[in-house]
């Protein structure tokens, strides 16, 4: 991974194995704490109230925004953190619970694509208030407008949005 380095306010970091500094280490663990705790409260919101996971959840937005609400394994395993074969196991379980379907690819008869059902558009619709509801409480009223503005900036140092 490239530094960022067209600020012009980026501090000279350390190299390799170098210790991170306090400040460093703290940037650092916190975006990772912060992560871990609002994902793991998204979740369980999720469980209790929809049956369904963080991660079924966001396969299902995936498949249900995608043109014609349907899209390849693969493409779903690249946009998220699972594999192809684990994405392939939640992909099952969410056909076996009638929120999805496989069906042929119109242009390559050899591969599969995952289509949301009528149930999965439902379950997807509910499960969606619940979420970003969650996500609201859970990080974003923690922050001003300005600041989301800037965190918004930051991230895309990361992973710049097409």
């Amino acid at each position: 991974m490239q530094a960022h380095t067209d600020t012009g306010a980026a501090a000279v970091r350390g190299e390799g194995g170098d210790p991170l500094t306090v400040t460093e280490l703290g940037a650092w663990r916190g975006m990772l704490r912060v992560h871990a705790l609002v994902t793991r409260r998204l979740d369980e919101e999720l469980r209790e109230r929809h049956g369904m996971s963080l991660g079924a959840y966001e396969a299902l937005m995936l498949v249900g925004t995608a043109p014609g609400r349907r899209m390849r394994i693969s493409r779903l395993s690249a946009e998220t953190l699972l594999s192809v074969s684990g994405m392939s196991r939640m992909i099952d379980r969410l056909e076996r619970d009638g929120l999805v379907v496989r069906e042929a690819c119109a242009d390559d008869r050899r591969g599969a694509e995952v289509v949301l059902t009528t149930l999965g558009r439902n379950r997807l619709r509910a499960a969606r208030a619940t979420h970003l509801g969650g996500v609201r409480a859970e990080f974003l009223a923690r922050f001003s407008d300005d600041e989301l503005e800037g965190l918004g900036a930051m991230w895309d140092r990361f992973a710049p949005e097409d």
